[in-house]
């Protein structure tokens, strides 16, 4: 009987300290990994199919600036290891660099080619074969630039027990939705990877029709 209610009362105390987000956490385990040992954090939302992966080092410390990446999804890139852009390594340099640092959050979103889904993002790479870059190919498809919202990832981060927060990124939006989701960014911590020539053009694209904070020094 007091198993019973004690659930009851965790529920209840759960049920408090989520009031008014978005997203719930479901399921968390160990994950071993090439880079070290992480937690491995599942959420979902409350307002769509969309799911959330957290990868999660050490202990969170709302007091402590935390280390922290959203990465959007990228099948072709984390998986198939694409060169048409620079995602895969990008991830793999922000587990290695939570590795070292002890303790950080990476954000795993699963928006597809900002927000298009992998069929579209199919559709724009075959617009790109044809000379568009990617603004380009997504504007032809009729979809915005990007599509992505990130308010949901900032719940995560929330949940997660992070206020304080180094951004790895050099996308302005990411920056600009944390802060404006009541996450302090104290860093701004850049993330630029030597890429090969099939993804020059898509790094371009972003600095320059994008805003992306890239300085493109030496990747080349």
């Amino acid at each position: 009987m007091k198993d019973a209610e004690k659930m009851l009362q965790d529920k209840a105390e759960q049920d408090r300290a989520t009031a008014g987000y978005t997203v719930v956490k479901e399921a968390e385990a160990k994950l071993p990994t090439e880079y070290g040992p992480f937690k491995i954090v599942g959420f979902r939302s409350t307002t769509s199919n969309e799911e959330f992966v957290a990868l999660v080092k050490g202990e969170i410390d709302p007091n402590q600036a935390t280390l922290v990446r959203i990465h959007s999804q990228c099948l072709t890139g984390d998986v198939f290891h694409s060169l048409k852009c620079d995602c895969g390594p990008q991830l793999q340099r922000a587990m290695e660099m939570v590795q070292e640092e002890g303790h950080g959050i990476i954000v795993y979103q699963h928006q597809e080619g900002r927000g298009i889904g992998i069929v579209n993002k199919i559709r724009a790479y075959a617009l790109q074969d044809e000379g568009a870059d990617t603004i380009e190919a997504n504007l032809r498809l009729g979809f915005d630039i990007d599509q992505r919202e990130y308010g949901q990832c900032a719940e995560v981060i929330k949940l997660l027990g992070a206020r304080r927060i180094r951004l790895m990124s050099n996308n302005p939006d990411k920056l600009r939705a944390l802060r404006d989701a009541g996450l302090q960014v104290v860093e701004r911590v850049p993330l630029e990877i030597k890429t090969k020539e099939p993804a020059h053009k898509y790094l371009i694209t972003k600095k320059e029709k994008m805003g992306h904070m890239l300085m493109l020094n030496g990747i080349f």
